[in-house]
């Protein structure tokens, strides 16, 4: 009967019998009369509660029972308080239902564990396999013999050892034999036995097998030495070893996998190199602690290779025993410059993975859209290696691909390990120093064990040797002795006593042939004798010596190492990227923000608005509040951080793909939507960050004045509701905000036109909740307009002194840009100015007319030269590729070329750079850097 069922019978039966004590019956607290303490169990089916009367006579019939039972008929069976009670005649043993369940499911559970599903720690086998091997060594399939049909095998473990199906015996043998299951397979298979595509193999009688030479070093040497216990077979006709003498830990060097009752296993496969190293260094140090065996055993080695995702989950599972290793498959992406064409190629897939189903999953994926950016998939694996090539469409990025392949398909997994054995007859969950630990234990109880034997031998032989060499230098003696006797035995015991010779000397004695007798076989005896002389001193200072021991078991795995040892499958990655974040699924393009006045935050395209000619009217942004217009526009990328800095000098963070894209003609999202803003809070500045660097600072001014530095990595983990970025005083307001690093300088322009450049090294970095100094001296109702960094590249060309005797005016790069408010602009030589300390007047950089004020200054043309090293012939002619986009304070925009703007002088009026009629005045500027040519998109 199924286990299942009995269980579900026994469920049934005890429930049964607790809603007897409902009844008045069964009640516990109603006795019957004379019952005394006795509670009758009975087997028959539940029965209606019969009336009073039909109680007495049931009552009447059981006492009547009772006393035949005392006359040897009927017996009863009774239980008091839950006793077991054996009745006369010794056969049958009564006992509440519910302890015999528990009992026997506990004695099942533990003949599975120990009998089936766990490996023993000590050679790493279940019985199944343990038996395989021994079967094919007693056939004699050894490594240099004949292939033998598996069929053959499978017999012969089923008739002695193992009586269970024909095909759990098979499909552990196959499962010894596949490259992909196993690191190191102990059975060299001949045939066709399976596919990592989860094909089956074929049937029995077809494949053929034999030993791995690597199986008869490490489990089968020294079998036949008494090394192990051998048990008695399932009927008593033969005996069968209870565990092999491993010369190294299979259970980590192959692994294991097993499910049983209530409890399972899980153990990855390692490295043999890597194993015995890890070993040695035990054997030296017993002390040594986790961390240093890690040095030289970093993780599992699978048989299928691809990545280990950081080592997290190995430290967990090698301490403890439980832990989860993410594996990713090993792959490629080429290219082809001609088709323009870009594929991902699959070399190696996670361990227990199935080929075929992983790309049939992704086929499922990309016909449902769930999976994006693939043309075409097909699998080109051969006899040289796996190659599962995914073509890509052309606007497809590989990398975002990728980690969709890792988040969506099987192409990224998780091994958990569960490192549970048998250990002391028990199952056990260990960490890897444990493990390790109790196989040395083992393995120097085989050495004695293998020492003693060969102790015993060699003594036996010698003594045996003795004897007849004593026969030899008495050899006439002997003869005549021999001649002069009736028969063997009488012969024995005349030697024996002539010349003090043992039974087994005298009888060795008879036995030697005529041959023997010359001198030269003499030699040979007294030979033998003094070489078992030197092997018994070996032996017992081997035994006198546990470090002699362990200095053995090293030299016997050196010698498995240095004739299997094989380099490492699997690569170790560095750092945790075993979860992918909502961030590796998102392609890094450069994206625009547009920010309005009333804190409307809008995502788009950098083609959303096309270049135009300088002068032209331009191109709205898209719809805007009533009473509201563009505050700020920035060009960044999708995976940069966004500081939002507020007028009350508040910092926000969050990641910019987190703001929704929408189209040039959207409103866009209000912030309070995205930041923790308070009521009439207003964010004034902001800023992308790609990476927290130590060398970087912000750099902060205020509308009044106000400047400071903080150093970059202050900001670098903002709560929600946001953290100080500026002490202000009252009635001030945080208005611009710039990266830097020490070595920049700094250009603040007012809306006067004066200008201030100044290093940033003049400026010591502060702390977040700290005011400033004063930036520049303002004239009586001044402002400050703009401030820009210089990058620091530029310090050894500024300032630059004028050449003598030359009255031409130097044009040549970087400039800085100026941008006034009725959509005027012009380009300044950056040598014109000087470096001035902060709190000076400065310098005039734009003369405006009385109704005009300068809205935005930028420095630009720097980037040009370094274009032109990474891209020879680019941007030969010196000119800045930059591009400005103007925004109006009706949101029209308008984006060109910087070189369009001519080159002037401090003190001219500039060129018309966006003619604004009926768009109020320009309202903010943004500079788009150079991009490479091969990546300039523009619109038709």
């Amino acid at each position: 009967m199924a286990l299942s069922t009995v269980l579900r019978l026994t469920s049934s039966s005890l429930a049964r019998f607790q809603s007897l004590s409902t009844f008045p019956l069964f009640s516990p607290r109603r006795r019957w009369p004379g019952s005394s303490d006795l509670r009758f169990l009975s087997t028959a089916h539940t029965r209606r509660t019969p009336s009073l009367k039909a109680r007495r006579k049931d009552k009447e019939e059981e006492t009547k029972e009772g006393k035949e039972d005392e006359e040897g008929g009927i017996k009863t069976l009774s239980v008091k308080d839950g006793d077991k009670v054996v009745l006369r005649d010794g056969k049958m043993v009564a006992t509440e239902l519910h302890k015999e369940a528990k009992e026997s499911y506990m004695a099942y559970a533990m003949s599975v564990l120990i009998g089936r599903a766990l490996p023993d720690v000590r050679d790493g086998l279940k019985p199944v396999h343990r038996r395989i091997l021994y079967a094919m060594h007693e056939l004699g399939l050894s490594s240099r013999k004949p292939f033998r049909k598996c069929a053959r095998v499978v017999g012969e473990v089923l008739g002695k050892f193992h009586p269970h199906g024909d095909s759990a015996v098979y499909d552990s043998l196959v499962r010894m034999a596949q490259d992909f299951s196993m690191r190191y397979p102990l059975i060299r298979g001949h045939g066709n036995f399976g596919s990592i595509d989860a094909d089956p193999p074929a049937a029995m009688r077809y494949t053929e097998c034999r030993l791995e030479a690597l199986t008869e070093a490490m489990l089968l040497m020294d079998l036949e030495q008494n090394t192990v216990d051998f048990v008695p077979n399932f009927d008593n006709s033969q005996t069968e070893p209870s565990l092999f003498p491993a010369r190294i830990p299979t259970l980590l060097l192959n692994g294991s996998t097993g499910i049983a009752v209530g409890m399972a296993t899980n153990i990855p496969p390692h490295n043999l190199c890597e194993l015995v190293d890890a070993l040695s260094v035990l054997i030296h140090n017993p002390d040594a602690t986790l961390q240093e065996l890690l040095e030289y055993m970093p993780g599992p080695d699978f048989p299928t290779g691809g990545l280990i995702m950081g080592n997290v989950g190995i430290l967990e599972a090698y301490r403890s025993g439980r832990g989860g290793i993410v594996i990713r498959g090993k792959t490629e992406v080429e290219s082809d410059n001609k088709a323009k064409h870009t594929a991902i190629i699959i070399k190696e897939v996670p361990y227990q993975t199935n080929k075929a189903a992983l790309v049939g999953k992704i086929a499922e994926l990309v016909e449902d859209k769930i999976l994006e950016g693939i043309s075409d998939i097909r699998d080109e694996s051969d006899r040289s290696g796996m190659r599962v090539v995914i073509e890509l469409k052309k606007s497809a990025d590989p990398s975002i691909v990728l980690n969709n392949l890792y988040r969506l398909t099987a192409l990224q997994s998780s091994f958990s390990c569960n490192m549970v054995g048998i250990l002391d007859g028990q199952p056990k969950l260990m960490g890897l120093k444990e493990i390790l630990q109790a196989f040395l234990h083992f393995r120097c109880s085989v050495i004695e064990r293998r020492a003693k034997f060969q102790l015993s031998q060699a003594k036996e032989r010698k003594h045996i040797v003795e004897g007849i060499v004593v026969g030899l230098d008495n050899l006439d003696g002997v003869i005549q002795t021999i001649r002069e006797t009736s028969n063997n035995a009488v012969a024995v015991n005349t030697l024996m006593k002539k010349y003090l010779l043992s039974q087994k000397q005298a009888e060795a004695l008879l036995d030697i042939t005529l041959r023997k007798l010359t001198l030269l076989e003499r030699k040979k005896f007294v030979d033998e004798s003094k070489s078992l002389s030197e092997q018994i001193s070996k032996i017992n200072e081997l035994l006198s010596s546990g470090k002699h021991v362990l200095q053995l078991i090293e030299q016997e795995l050196l010698e498995l190492k240095s004739k299997f040892g094989a380099p490492r499958r699997s690569v170790l990655e560095d750092g945790d990227g075993s979860q992918l974040k909502e961030i590796d699924i998102i392609a890094n393009e450069e994206m625009l923000l547009t920010l309005s006045e009333k804190g409307y935050l809008k995502r788009m395209k950098p083609n959303t608005f096309h270049l135009q000619g300088r002068g032209t009217i331009g191109k709205s942004v898209g719809k805007m509040r009533v009473n509201d217009y563009m505050s700020d526009f920035i060009v960044c990328q999708t995976h940069d951080r966004i500081l939002y800095f507020s007028d009350q000098g508040i910092v926000y963070s969050a990641p910019a793909y987190r703001i929704p894209e929408c189209t040039r003609t959207a409103a866009g999202t209000p912030l309070v939507q995205l930041l923790s803003l308070d009521e009439g809070e207003r964010i004034t500045s902001v800023v992308p960050v790609s990476e927290f660097a130590e060398d970087q600072c912000l750099l902060m001014l205020t509308v009044k004045g106000y400047i400071k530095k903080v150093s970059l990595n202050a900001f670098s983990a903002i709560r929600s509701t946001g953290i100080i970025a500026i002490q202000l005083v009252p009635g001030d307001e945080l208005k611009w905000v710039h990266n830097c690093a020490h070595d920049d300088l700094v250009a603040i322009a007012s809306q006067s036109g004066m200008v201030a450049i100044s290093s940033c090294n003049m400026l010591r970095v502060l702390g977040r909740n700290t005011r400033g100094v004063n930036s520049m001296r303002l004239k009586e109702g001044d402002k400050v307009a703009s401030m820009n960094i210089i990058p620091a590249v530029m310090r050894k060309d500024f300032p630059r002194l004028p050449i003598p005797g030359s009255r031409d005016r130097d044009t040549s790069p970087p400039w800085l840009l100026f941008v006034s408010e009725n959509g005027y602009g012009k380009r300044v030589s950056l040598s014109e100015f000087r470096l001035s300390k902060f709190r000076s007047v400065g310098l005039r950089g734009y003369k405006l007319q009385s109704d005009d004020r300068l809205a935005a200054m930028f420095v630009v043309g720097y980037s040009s030269e370094a274009l032109g090293i990474l891209f020879p012939g680019y941007a030969e002619d010196g000119e800045s590729d930059e591009q400005i986009v103007l925004v109006s304070q009706s949101g029209t925009v308008n984006r060109i070329k910087v070189r369009d703007i001519s080159i002037q002088s401090r003190s001219a009026r500039g060129v018309i750079l966006m003619r604004l009629e009926h768009a109020g005045k320009i309202q903010s500027a943004s500079l788009i850097s150079a991009a490479a040519p091969e990546e300039i998109e523009l619109d038709d």
